[in-house]
């Protein structure tokens, strides 16, 4: 059994964290990261073990080889694989944490008025599905042929 690839979860019907999954999916050229919405039974399968309830989330979390990481701290460790000029930004880190999440809730709580929400979680392009998991922890969507 191979090891599951990281997973970003995000608000499915937030605009911002949609243009945030677009920006990744455009820059994950080796197709590292797969993706699920917050409102998941993918998401509440993984999360909810590691002790996240992902209907009280207003953040993007990164699972990892078992591991979670939430706010800005998901942020940077995306950025740090997507490599490239992108890991630079991996400097932030020396912002304590509690600072880099403050500005990262203070943005969050103001990002349905900004960017606004859907009805309905983002449905993936024929190219992006397999990229996207949404019904269980063991049950990713099939390659495309």
């Amino acid at each position: 059994m191979s090891e599951t690839p990281p997973t970003i979860f995000f608000d499915g019907v937030c605009g911002m964290c949609n243009r945030w999954v677009d920006f990744v999916i455009v820059r994950d050229r080796e197709r590292v990261f797969r993706y699920s919405p917050l409102q998941s039974d993918h998401a509440r399968a993984t999360l909810v073990p590691l002790g996240i309830d992902p209907g009280e989330l207003s953040s993007i979390v990164l699972v990892e080889g078992g591991r979670a990481w939430q706010r800005s701290a998901a942020v940077l460790r995306i950025l740090k694989r997507l490599g490239g000029v992108w890991s630079l930004l991996g400097i932030l880190r020396v912002v304590p944490g509690p600072i880099r999440d403050w500005v990262y809730g203070l943005v969050s709580k103001h990002r349905y008025r900004v960017f606004g929400r859907s009805e309905a979680c983002r449905v993936p392009t024929p190219e992006e599905r397999a990229l996207f998991v949404t019904d269980g922890p063991e049950e990713a969507a099939p390659e495309p042929a």
